[in-house]
């Protein structure tokens, strides 16, 4: 049978325009090819008789990358090596570009194949340098005289730049509280460790959580949702299980959400769910869903919870900063115009889609740039400056090849470096949640970077810090990998988790640390998602699976070469493709358990109800009959693992961001968002709700340190 292949939704991080960092006084941002000429003298000379002359051709060698092979041909002309090109490369583009583009350079400029990694791409460098002693060792090269040219950056003249505004990190939060603070008169450096721009941000899976009634009334609000609506009325503040107790500041969100509901239900009296009556959502029920969501009980029996403040803060600012964000060019839809679904995790259909990867982090350059902002990449924050009085008055700074920068910032410091997902040890050092199910090996989705810099420089200089007690983990992540690539799944009221022998196992609508709970309880932490769909003439994605398969698109035809799915046009086909192995993983799902267990959750979206696990929202009924009868139709499983996602933890902030100390005094000078901060989310982030975090306190930040307020 001829194969046919639908695309489905999967995060994927694409190619971004870099800024390079820079020595000496602030300028114009330096291009990443301009970044390495400024530690070059000259080519190494080469005496005669070499050992390689007489060498000359066109050779090519291999190595493995993160994400596949990489290949590299060298030219060598007698003995010396004229041209470096990486002819095949699978690394992430953005991430991986100044990998790709410096070292083949400086293999020609040094004629050696020891050379630095480029911070943030260290996979991508090994693997080139790699590739290139493959192709070296083909063309006969004495690989002793290449080691013998080893070349290491060397640290230039010590810098002092002075600037209003200096923002620490080049994610979502920097690049917003960074143009922010410059829309409102500041002059503003910002630093990113990494070699390239987007943190976090450009792992992130295009998904922004906001209050939105104008698109609620073009919605429906399904059976199941009412349901729902009904058991938030029916709730008792005075519920042991609610914890009101202990957190009596939301037993007033709770009010005011059933106030909501009732007067939701007044005004569509008459009006029946799944037909004419419109979708419902408010800041209450936002806050009440971030509330439950984060209410978590420690390891030693002690509970946490969200700030109620920081709560509303968000809830009440994300619609508007959503807005703002279209303003500032990003290809975003509010309103009546914006099509919701829920994003996993995310307890209820407010997810607006969103850019990700390259478009986001380009936009959000474009638009700093155009403000004025200087960026400049490979130039780590080492520690806070402050004056005599306490104040923070900068940053010390120190560039990939070493060379110090004091940098003055007469308004003070915004700290958006992120957290600590990429440093499984700290994790392990503080949790008080995972127990033995992490260690200091644990994978993550996020960049190399995200180690906890800004948090322990805010600590020494005396910030308080919370929730450090847990890291959240993303469930359905790549089992090899531990990234959010290599896989596919749909809206969370869509999606149908499986264990080993084709069995539901939990409700897919739950909260992120529920469901990962219970994918570490499969064997190897291995589960499962069924996805259906059909495909339109470009094989992307119109069915079942995101919203937007412009965005969220990726061709499964490359998922299952890449062995990291199982595809079939019917459900015989998928099955006997499971006896193959796929992500890590081959059960050998039997057709009969297939068919039994998308039948049996057919039944339960028909019915609105879910007998088995009680999933509150429900959608993603797979039609097998039409899907094998359909040539542009066909079902998929794709293995995923738990992996390290979001710190919850982090310095303290008030509504301003401003971080505060240990007495829960505001710390002149210095401001905080996105990751680097906790208290928002406290156990448990929303999923959707990390984008509208970045950017709502990204925002603040740069409005508090412009002096412009909120």
């Amino acid at each position: 049978m001829k194969k046919k292949f639908l695309s489905a939704g999967l995060c994927l991080t694409m190619a971004i325009s870099l800024a390079g960092c820079s020595s000496g006084k602030p300028a114009e941002p330096a291009s990443a090819a301009e970044t390495q000429t400024q530690q070059a003298d000259t080519v190494p000379e080469t005496t005669a008789p070499s050992p390689n002359a007489g060498i000359s051709g066109t050779f090519t060698g291999s190595s493995v990358g993160m994400q596949g092979p990489v290949t590299v041909e060298l030219t060598i002309n007698d003995g010396v090596i004229t041209k470096a090109v990486v002819t095949e490369s699978h690394e992430t583009p953005g991430v991986c570009d100044v990998a790709l583009e410096r070292i083949p350079a400086q293999i020609v400029d040094y004629q050696t194949t020891t050379l630095d990694s480029v911070t943030g791409a260290t996979f991508a460098s090994m693997a080139v340098l790699r590739a290139a002693d493959a192709a070296a060792q083909e063309a006969g090269l004495d690989m002793d005289v290449l080691k013998a040219r080893a070349y290491s950056a060397q640290p230039g003249v010590n810098q002092v730049w002075d600037t209003d505004v200096v923002v620490v990190g080049g994610g979502g939060a920097g690049l917003s509280s960074a143009a922010t603070a410059a829309q409102n008169g500041s002059r503003v450096i910002l630093i990113e460790k990494s070699s390239f721009l987007g943190g976090n941000t450009m792992m992130a899976g295009g998904a922004y959580n906001a209050v939105d009634t104008g698109a609620q009334e073009s919605a429906v609000l399904t059976e199941a949702q009412k349901n729902t609506l009904d058991a938030y009325l029916a709730l008792d503040p005075s519920d042991e299980a609610l914890k009101l107790d202990q957190f009596p500041e939301w037993k007033e969100v709770l009010t005011q959400l059933q106030t909501d509901i009732k007067e939701f239900y007044t005004a569509n009296e008459g009006k029946t769910p799944g037909t004419d009556m419109p979708g419902f959502d408010s800041v209450s029920l936002h806050m009440w869903h971030i509330y439950t969501g984060g209410l978590r009980q420690l390891n030693d029996g002690t509970w946490i919870a969200s700030d109620l403040e920081l709560a509303n803060t968000l809830a009440q600012n994300a619609l508007e900063t959503f807005d703002w964000l279209k303003d500032l060019g990003l290809d975003v839809a509010s309103g009546t115009d914006a099509p919701l679904f829920t994003v996993l995790g995310a307890m209820w259909p407010r997810t607006h889609p969103f850019p990700a990867g390259t478009s986001l982090i380009n936009s959000l350059k474009d638009a700093a740039l155009a403000e004025g902002v200087q960026i400049y990449t490979e130039t780590q924050a080492v520690s806070l400056l402050t004056d005599d009085s306490g104040r923070v008055t900068g940053v010390q700074a120190k560039q990939a090849d070493g060379t110090s920068v004091t940098i003055n910032a007469s308004k003070g410091v915004i700290l958006a470096c992120g957290g600590y997902c990429a440093n499984a040890p700290m994790v392990k050092e503080h949790d008080k949640y995972w127990g033995d199910s992490l260690s200091d090996h644990t994978l993550t989705t996020n960049v190399g970077t995200n180690t906890g810099d800004g948090i322990a420089m805010a600590m020494d200089i005396g910030a308080a810090a919370t929730g450090l007690e847990i890291a959240q983990m993303m469930p359905s992540s790549s089992p090899l990998k531990g990234t959010m690539t290599d896989g596919l799944w749909g809206d969370a009221s869509e999606q149908i988790w499986i264990d080993g022998t084709g069995s539901r196992f939990v409700n897919e609508y739950a909260e992120r640390d529920v469901l990962t709970l219970a994918s570490l309880s499969q064997e190897n932490g291995i589960f499962y998602i069924i996805y259906a769909g059909t495909t339109d003439e470009n094989g992307v994605c119109k069915g079942v699976g995101y919203h937007d398969a412009a965005t969220f698109g990726a061709n499964v035809a490359d998922l299952v070469e890449g062995g990291h799915i199982w595809y079939g046009s019917t459900l015989a086909e998928l099955a006997e493709a499971t006896k193959t192995s796929a992500g890590g993983a081959a059960p050998a799902f039997t057709e009969e358990a297939l068919r039994s267990t998308i039948e049996t959750y057919n039944s339960y979206v028909a019915a609105q109800k879910d007998d088995e696990f009680g999933k509150e929202v429900l959608a993603g009924a797979i039609d097998l009959e039409a899907i094998e009868a359909d040539a542009n139709a066909g079902i998929c499983i794709s293995p995923r693992k738990a992996s390290l996602h979001h710190t919850m933890g982090g310095v303290v902030i008030n509504t301003d961001a401003a971080v505060l100390d240990t007495d829960g005094n505001a710390i002149p000078g210095l401001w905080a968002a996105g990751e680097v901060t906790g208290g928002i989310h406290a156990g448990n982030r929303l999923g959707g709700n990390a984008e509208a975090d970045i950017f709502t306190f990204g925002r603040i930040a740069g409005l508090s340190a412009a002096g412009a307020g909120q």
